[in-house]
């Protein structure tokens, strides 16, 4: 089975996100922008490290499970699951779901074939369904 480029760090609030940019480029050996980028969710004190640069991701959780730093600062590292549902949420009210097909499928926003687009025009939301992993990035 394909392996997730992404993985999920959680419990981040002890380690600044600059800190946590350093630690990873240490832990992997790479650069962040040209090898991984990170996301931080500083409100559920959450990150997320996707790979540019193809690499054995368990293996890299691995490693960060066992470094000194990580242990350090209390953080857990996981691979982020591959998923062929995701909900797109703050969406304009005048919306279609053919605009939304059209977008999710373009590759330029990392997108992938579409098989399926509910939208919920009350909570200005949908839930798009992927033919395949490729398009939830």
């Amino acid at each position: 089975a394909e392996t997730s480029p992404s993985v999920v760090f959680e419990n981040t609030q002890k380690c600044s996100p600059n800190c946590l940019r350093l630690l990873l480029e240490n832990i992997s050996g790479m650069t962040i922008d040209d090898d991984f980028t990170v996301e931080v969710i500083p409100e559920i004190n959450v990150a997320v490290a996707t790979f540019l640069k193809s690499i054995d991701t368990k293996e890299f959780v691995k490693k960060c499970s066992q470094h000194k730093r990580v242990i350090e600062f209390q953080m857990t590292a996981r691979l982020l699951e591959l998923t062929q549902t995701i909900r797109a949420e703050s969406l304009p009210d005048s919306i279609s779901t053919d605009y939304i097909t059209v977008y999710f499928e373009s590759a330029r926003n990392g997108g992938g074939p579409v098989s399926d687009v509910q939208l919920f025009p009350e909570e200005n939301s949908a839930i798009i369904t992927f033919c395949n992993h490729k398009g939830n990035t």
